[in-house]
């Protein structure tokens, strides 16, 4: 009998320890920092509309060039917060941007443009999120950097802001460009 009185409090309490302990581990946890299967390896297959024209936009657009690959949406925050910043990089940095609107009103998304400025070269529409889906998107906004081959080496969660273009994005960015195709 003592047996089972004693298990009904001690189960519970490693229990309760054993749970504070994960939760104290998680703490510590960087959730930019998840990896993803797709570094180093060729970005999956799409073909989406184009935003503002007609036309569409496959992974064979990244071909023959270094690209930032933004997903963002006119419902995110966040993506306004970085948007300055994606628009000084266009002007300034000579890299090619282009945008993954993520499960977003198109109309929306040119009037959100026209009003604030338009980093990208080209954007193509992803409406049910499938294509965000494949590349491993947690949410918006996230970055990839994908090399000349159409290959992606970087994977960024959450807003660029100027020090993480200073000293995490620019040098991968600037190596890569010097890269011979």
């Amino acid at each position: 009998m003592s047996f089972i009185k004693k298990s009904h409090i001690t189960l519970p309490l490693i229990l309760f320890i054993l749970i504070i302990i994960f939760l104290w581990k998680g703490l510590n946890l960087h959730p930019n920092l998840i990896p993803s299967p797709l570094i180093n390896k060729p970005a999956p297959y799409f073909e989406l509309p184009s935003l503002l024209d007609s036309k569409k936009i496959s992974n064979k657009d990244f071909i023959g060039h270094v690209t930032l690959l933004n997903v963002w949406a006119t419902w995110c925050a966040t993506c306004a917060e970085e948007h300055d910043l994606l628009l000084q990089l266009a002007q300034q940095e000579h890299i090619i941007i282009y945008g993954l609107n993520y499960k977003d009103n198109p109309n929306a998304a040119k009037k959100w443009l026209m009003q604030y400025g338009n980093p990208y070269q080209k954007i193509a529409v992803d409406q049910l999120g499938n294509v965000a889906i494949d590349l491993g998107v947690y949410g918006t906004p996230e970055t990839f950097i994908i090399d000349k081959k159409g290959v992606i080496r970087y994977k960024h969660i959450g807003a660029i802001s100027a020090d993480v273009w200073e000293n995490k994005l620019r040098d991968l960015v600037t190596q890569l460009q010097n890269e011979s195709s």
